[in-house]
């Protein structure tokens, strides 16, 4: 044990005892650590630098930049080599800042390798893992390098933390004054303003069970099941999703609902033959051939979406909550019409067995297996590949269902991510 270490958890020690004994038990010696030199040194964790080898304190000073300078509490994830820290507690004003672990082994080796007694013993300090607490802490720098290197105990707020990190980026397609979208909703108008509100649905299915079925892999498990429990006389409600659709009809099982919310979805997903029975639930954004040609009942639903703001106000219809992906708004309607149960079905997040989708080819869809650069865990407790919106889809369906502790949600398989907040189906989970 090196000097630096005993000095820095005897720190950690005294102020964080059961910190501490954690800490203890990390194994560093499967991290693979070089000192990387430039104008100056850092240190790298399996190829990914912690910090800037050129000057430290100066990167330092740019990250606490960005960070607002009269916030009373600041939250900071990943431990680097502690400069951020310090830098940020050079400011007077500041009461509280909170240094979330995202990788125990590589604090644990830092803790052997330098002296970390400056922040780690400022009373301002509080120290925790980052999986510690459900949901990530406003306002927040994360240290790329361990966005990257986070382990699995921490993974959770690291798809959290990148998801909010590119938030911004990622909504700049959806401009509400975007040509693309003010002609798609130009053309929509009129079935807009002819079709059934959503609103219509909601609590028509009090004290019911739901199936809301996605296009994940896994959902090629469930298709004799899924076919045999539609054909019972009392059976649970069947909502599927647009790009789903199509793969359960190829298996004899008509929906009752499908939901629908993507531009880019055409006849081709939601061929249109014999769905008189079937009951289309859309956003605006929807091609409106595809909609013309739907046979049965239509229902016009809006997210909180920037892009449906002067539509909200001219046409008013209930609203379903969008997170980026057309699950959210699925599951959300069978919230709203009043399910107390929802099963989900093909809502993996990931590409276990190497498919990216359930009755589809790899990139019929958009994603390619071989983009596939990311990783959750499944519910095995395994790492998995994926992609970064799919982990941010998890994340927003995950703080869906933390919302609405009074529905009882179950995960249909083991295959793809570990969804926090749902159980394992007792009956029909793989």
């Amino acid at each position: 044990m090196s000097e630096f270490f005993e000095r820095n958890v005897d720190v950690i020690q005294r102020r964080w005892p059961m910190l501490s004994a954690r800490l203890l038990v990390e194994n560093t010696r499967l991290l693979q650590a070089e000192l990387v030199e430039g104008m100056g040194s850092t240190l790298s964790i399996d190829g990914i630098q912690l910090t800037s080898r050129h000057d430290r304190v100066r990167e330092a000073r740019l990250q606490a930049d960005s960070l607002p300078a009269d916030s009373p509490v600041v939250h900071v994830y990943g431990t680097g080599l502690g400069d951020l820290q310090v830098e940020l507690l050079t400011r007077a004003g500041l009461e509280r800042l909170y240094v979330h672990i995202l990788n125990g082994a590589v604090f644990a080796l830092v803790l052997q390798l330098l002296d970390q007694q400056q922040w780690l013993g400022d009373p301002r300090v509080q120290l925790m893992y980052a999986g510690d607490l459900a949901e990530i802490q406003l306002p927040f720098f994360a240290l790329p390098s361990e966005l990257v290197l986070a382990d699995d105990f921490n993974a959770k707020i690291r798809d959290r933390l990148i998801s909010e990190t590119h938030l911004t980026f990622n909504n700049r397609e959806f401009s509400a004054q975007a040509p693309s979208i003010v002609e798609r909703l130009q053309a929509s108008l009129a079935l807009v303003q002819a079709d059934g509100d959503v609103a219509e649905l909601f609590g028509s299915c009090a004290g019911q069970e739901v199936f809301v079925i996605a296009t994940g892999p896994s959902l090629e498990l469930h298709f004799d099941r899924l076919r045999a429990i539609r054909e019972q006389a009392v059976r649970p409600l069947f909502i599927c999703v647009d790009t789903a659709y199509r793969p359960l009809l190829n298996h004899g099982i008509r929906p009752d609902v499908v939901v629908s919310i993507d531009q880019r979805i055409s006849t081709r997903h939601l061929p249109p033959e014999g769905t008189s029975a079937i009951t289309l639930v859309y956003m605006p954004m929807v091609d409106p051939l595809v909609l013309s040609a739907w046979q049965g009942p239509r229902y016009t639903g809006y997210s909180a979406s920037p892009i449906y703001q002067q539509l909200r106000q001219q046409w008013p219809k209930g609203e379903l909550y969008g997170g980026g992906s057309v699950i959210h708004p699925a599951v959300d309607l069978a919230v709203k019409m009043g399910a107390v149960q929802v099963t989900l079905f093909g809502a993996d997040f990931a590409f276990p067995g190497d498919k990216t989708h359930a009755g589809w080819n790899d990139g019929d869809l958009g994603p390619q297996l071989g983009a596939a650069k990311h990783w959750v865990l499944d519910g095995h407790g395994q790492r998995i590949k994926t992609q970064l919106n799919f982990r941010s889809y998890l994340c927003e369906l995950e703080r869906f269902i933390a919302g609405h502790p009074q529905v009882r949600f179950y995960n249909s398989s083991r295959a793809g991510a570990m969804i926090a907040g749902t159980a394992f189906h007792p009956e029909l989970a793989l």
